[in-house]
């Protein structure tokens, strides 16, 4: 009997290039003339997966953010990836905004994967969730394949990682 081929479905950032991105934001921040003599600043918590920004008002709250996000991107950090906190008001009269990093999935979008997989009636296509990852396995690698095109064809406000391909 052929043994079954099976991939993982999972989500994250990379926690380098965030630094990375990070870096360079708060080099452009020191150099713009719209945040001279600014209280902007970006925050990076590698232990809480998490951003915090804060600036003198929500004006430059948004071109810090819009900074960040810039940079970001030019890092290859899917944005899908950023639990975008409120801007609430913080001491010294500046605002504040966490954002969080998502690195694993969270049991409703597990679960919608697997509802979508399994709408989809792929022959013999199974998904379980093990932890904070789905695993999706068939006998056939063709329907894997058919499978990761569906599962990129959805939204589901994540970048899904597949990896584990065996």
């Amino acid at each position: 009997m052929a043994q079954p081929s099976s991939f993982d479905v999972t989500t994250g950032v990379d926690l380098q290039e965030v630094d990375n991105a990070v870096n360079q934001a708060q080099k452009e921040i020191a150099q713009r003339y719209d945040f001279k003599g600014s209280k902007a600043s970006i925050d990076f918590r590698r232990a809480e997966n998490m951003l915090v920004l804060v600036a003198d008002d929500d004006f430059k709250m948004r071109a810090l953010f819009d900074v960040l996000q810039g940079k970001l991107i030019k890092r290859g950090v899917a944005v899908k990836n950023l639990d975008i906190g409120a801007v609430t008001p913080a001491g010294g009269d500046t605002v504040r905004r966490e954002v969080k990093l998502k690195m694993a999935l969270d049991t409703d979008t597990a679960k919608k994967i697997v509802a979508a997989l399994k709408e989809a009636k792929l022959k013999k296509v199974q998904a379980a969730i093990q932890g904070d990852q789905v695993r999706v396995s068939s006998p056939s690698r063709d329907d894997l394949q058919g499978a990761i095109t569906l599962l990129r064809g959805q939204d589901f406000g994540v970048e899904l990682k597949f990896g584990n391909y065996r």
